[in-house]
């Protein structure tokens, strides 16, 4: 799959256009984000779009090698420095000559670890393993992730202060797939579109529960846990459809939300053709509905109407002649909202006809 940002997000196109900027230079970058949130697709779009796109891009995850051999890699090793050495081996900064090496889970390094890499990023120069020697690694840019929080690893000594400021000149965040939901419907159908090709078969079509269930979930293991259950939906599935029960037990359980109470009675009377008097005016004589509920109600209508209070009668299944009855409801419960803030122009406004033999409405109506 190709390196790319999928979703709607404010916070997604902050992201795209950092990466846009960093690409045009060799700054050091620290990516920081929860785990699974695509911090390795947002360093590999920095290498992508940079001068060194042609060069070699070396990725090292630095909690899945054990200290030693982390240094070996790393670094090289010359041969007989150690059980297995049988020959001379250059290590990835040697190996990334040219291009962009990606240290991920930087913070999972221990100490003795850090002061090598502190080392190498103050001299530029490296000591391969039993070798006394010391090389140049040559041109390489260094892009490192972290989902701990390197200020206070920093605080409890556990990451050295001055390796962290040697690797934060630029700082990318990313925020949880949680705080931006609306990158969610996009995501899934880029990976629906994606895994239905990888596994050939035909691409289902998502449930409207199920899509809804999915967008309330809090995706505790964020746009990798999404992506997994994505492809497991669209390897099992055999209907065409994914409904609601094929979802994991801890994503079928998501609950939406409740529809606002606006939101309700306005599709009662715009999808169900009721009246305003018995879906709106009746519950907020029993005090179901309250004042901001009207409020949030006529908003809503005159973002419709651009601001046409008589455009409401018909949106909200009301005669003509209920014109004045309706305006002084508004009025005697301070509902009756400025127009002006609702109203793009006057020819859009103008679509909707008034009625007949009635007066104009005042500068606060409309």
């Amino acid at each position: 799959m190709n390196a790319k940002l999928i979703g709607a997000s404010d916070a997604l196109r902050e992201i795209e256009e950092d990466v846009e900027a960093v690409a045009q230079s060799d700054a050091k970058v620290l990516i920081t984000g929860e785990s699974g949130v695509g911090k390795d697709i947002v360093a590999r779009l920095i290498h992508e779009r940079s001068r060194r796109r042609q060069g070699p891009f070396v990725t090292i995850n630095c909690a899945g090698i054990p200290d030693s051999l982390l240094e070996s890699e790393l670094f090289g090793h010359v041969r007989g420095s150690f059980t297995g050495a049988y020959r001379d081996k250059r290590g990835w900064l040697e190996q990334a000559h040219g291009g962009t090496i990606f240290l991920d889970e930087v913070g999972e390094m221990s100490l003795r670890m850090q002061a090598l890499l502190l080392r190498f990023f103050e001299t530029g120069e490296i000591q391969r393993v039993g070798c006394d020697r010391i090389r140049t690694a040559g041109s390489v840019r260094i892009i490192t992730a972290t989902n701990r929080n390197l200020p206070a690893c920093v605080a409890a000594h556990s990451f050295r202060e001055d390796l962290y400021y040697r690797i934060n000149v630029i700082h990318i965040a990313i925020p949880p797939l949680r705080e931006r939901p609306e990158d969610i419907a996009p995501l899934i159908a880029h990976f629906l579109a994606f895994f239905s090709g990888e596994h050939h078969v035909v691409r289902p079509i998502v449930a409207g529960e199920t899509l809804a269930r999915l967008k309330v979930y809090a995706w505790p293991g964020n746009v990798r846990e999404l992506r997994n259950i994505i492809e497991r939906l669209v390897v099992r599935n055999r209907a065409g459809l994914i409904p609601p029960e094929d979802l994991p037990a801890a994503v079928s359980g998501a609950v939406p939300p409740p529809k606002p109470t606006a939101d309700m009675m306005y599709d009662r009377m715009v999808g169900a053709g009721e009246s305003f008097w018995t879906a709106v005016h009746r519950p907020f004589q029993a005090h179901d509905v309250t004042r901001e509920d009207l409020r949030a109600l006529v908003a809503r209508g005159l973002r419709q109407t651009r601001g046409n209070y008589k455009g409401l009668l018909a949106l909200f299944n009301l005669p003509v002649q209920d014109y004045k009855r309706f305006v002084e409801f508004l009025r005697k419960h301070e509902c009756r909202l400025p127009f002006v803030e609702f109203r793009v122009t006057p020819a859009l406004s103008a679509r909707f006809s008034e009625p007949a033999n009635s007066s104009p409405l005042s500068a606060k109506g409309g």
